[in-house]
């Protein structure tokens, strides 16, 4: 059992109709029938969406997503339209709102890997191969790959893991021009991510997009884009292969729930626990800190 520890009850707001209460964001479409999604600052981990938010945290997501969206521009459309907050909407809205164009959304995480860890790391130490590519032997925690791969997966609902899944059923479930296309716009934006990111000292080891078709049929980059909730960042100048690296994540949330200081047993059914003062301001400087060094910006 997963999920909400604590369900959220989304604002009420006249001429918006709520569609959808995900992990982070509140999904909303207006008379217009453009899309309006709201980033809360909800944190998730290990398929809990937890009862202690990190303040500050939706802003960020949506400011981030917001400047990645104009370095990639040039490369690929993506699905913002709007700023604005709309009439009548809270205060709080201000900053974590985004107007966007509805799209047809297409069913795949679309995950780039440059670095070998994670879910990636332990199919490779039981197969050596990642999402069925065959990669080669001596690899480790953190390693760079000879070249970025595309690890597709599928897309889970709130209290659900995304699985991994191959390239072949991808191109089964979407078809196959569909299939390469996902691949070839994954690899190119996160190729150029990547180059970004690396003159700002930061290593950007793997990330997830999301696409959609709009009415033209024009493939479309979506949802958020870059943020240490997609992807994960670490300092270059703290690199090295064969251990967990540094980052500019949660990765303070997913140590804590699992320490002993937690008392909390993952594989329990048991949600977990309230998070911990410390362990809520030290995530919120490193998502800030992600944001800061990216995009050369102070927070405020």
């Amino acid at each position: 059992m997963s999920g909400f520890v604590e369900k959220p009850e989304p604002a009420q707001v006249p001429g918006l109709v709520h569609l959808h209460t995900g992990k982070v964001r509140e999904l909303y479409r207006n008379e217009a029938g453009d899309l309006v999604m709201v980033a809360s600052d909800r944190m998730s981990a290990y398929d809990w969406v937890l009862p202690t938010p990190i303040p500050d945290k939706g802003r960020v997501l949506t400011q981030l997503s917001l400047w990645w969206f104009e370095q990639l521009q040039d490369l690929m459309p993506n699905h913002v339209l709007s700023t604005e907050l709309p009439p009548g909407a809270p205060d709080d809205w201000a900053g974590r709102t985004l107007i966007c164009k509805s799209l047809e959304m297409i069913p795949v995480e679309c995950v780039a890997r440059g670095y070998l860890t994670g879910s990636g790391l332990v199919e490779y130490d039981e197969t050596r191969t990642v999402c069925g590519l065959a990669l080669p032997p001596g690899l480790e925690d953190g390693s760079e790959l000879p070249a970025p791969i595309f690890t597709p997966a599928t897309k889970a609902e709130v209290g659900e893991h995304d699985e991994n899944v191959s390239y072949e059923e991808v191109a089964r479930q979407v078809g196959a021009e569909t299939a390469a296309h996902l691949r070839q716009s994954t690899l190119a934006v996160y190729s150029k991510a990547r180059d970004i990111a690396r003159e700002r000292g930061i290593i950007l080891a793997d990330t997830k997009f999301e696409f959609g078709f709009d009415k033209e049929g024009g493939l479309v980059l979506a949802d958020e884009v870059l943020t240490p909730d997609s992807s994960r960042f670490w300092p270059a100048d703290q690199w090295q292969p064969g251990r967990a690296q540094p980052s500019f994540d949660k990765q303070f949330v997913r140590d804590w729930l699992t320490s002993d200081a937690s008392g909390w047993d993952r594989k329990s059914e048991q949600p977990p626990p309230a998070l911990p003062e410390e362990v809520v301001a030290a995530t919120r400087g490193k998502y800030i800190e992600a944001f800061e060094r990216l995009t050369g910006t102070p927070w405020s």
